[in-house]
């Protein structure tokens, strides 16, 4: 078996951030792992999945309907979740020969990973906009993220609502428009990196998508020196794309 399949510890970090036990730099620890491992990405979304038939045969069971309380809770429900929600989008295509990168097809609308999750109503709007896009109602859910940017004054849910639009301009191959999304995310006065990481590195894709390469350098390199969770793949990128002139 290939040993990168056979990770027990990263497994074991898997169960235990589905079940809401990580503190929130053993999360940015693990998903520094997971953006870079599809095979652990596939299967964190496996785990997620089991969990989910698991606790709806359990309510079928019981037929109570649990409230969800506690930050741990929120944690647990989201990623349960995840499955129905992004249904096939893939996180990234990564291609390991270096000199043949490209930009990412699609991006997954990755609302169970968002740090708001103690924020019931954001939670609630950011999944209501993805079933919506994901629905095919792309111009109903653009109307209600334009709504919530418009009345949120909160910097990182404007980023973490806006970095949604954008994935969504994204993902229906409407570039110029995700570009303005994420450009106006990265001018936030965000406190979370993560969220401003996430915001540069889709908006060098943006830009790759449409062969401004100056401009997708730029924002794969402001990503790289924040030296977070997106580090190594930025950095793959960057080494890639300057010896491809």
């Amino acid at each position: 078996m290939i040993e990168s399949n056979t990770r027990k510890e990263l497994e074991q970090q898997i169960e235990d951030y589905v079940n809401g036990k990580l503190s929130p730099s053993e999360v940015d620890e693990l998903w520094a792992e997971l953006i870079q491992d599809e095979y652990y990405m596939d299967y964190m979304k496996s785990v997620a999945n089991l969990k989910k038939i698991a606790k709806k045969q359990s309510r079928q069971r019981s037929n109570v309907i649990p409230l969800f309380k506690s930050r741990n809770s929120w944690f647990a429900m989201a990623a349960a979740a995840v499955v129905l929600i992004v249904g096939s989008f893939a996180l990234f295509d990564i291609v390991t020969d270096t000199n043949q990168v490209q930009p990412v097809s699609s991006i997954e609308l990755d609302y169970y990973r968002s740090s708001d999750l103690e924020t019931g109503r954001n939670l609630d709007v950011i999944r209501e906009v993805i079933v919506m896009a994901n629905n095919g109602n792309v111009d109903q859910a653009m109307n209600l993220l334009d709504s919530e940017i418009q009345n949120e004054d909160d910097p990182d849910v404007r980023a973490e609502l806006l970095i949604t639009k954008g994935s969504i301009s994204y993902n229906s191959g409407d570039y110029n428009s995700a570009i303005q999304s994420f450009e106006t995310a990265v001018d936030e006065n965000v406190s979370d990196k993560l969220i401003l990481e996430k915001a540069y590195w889709y908006l060098g894709n943006s830009h790759f998508q449409q062969n401004n390469m100056d401009q997708a350098l730029v924002a794969f390199q402001n990503a790289h020196e924040l030296n977070g969770a997106y580090s190594r793949i930025t950095e793959s990128y960057l080494k890639a794309l300057n010896t491809t002139d």
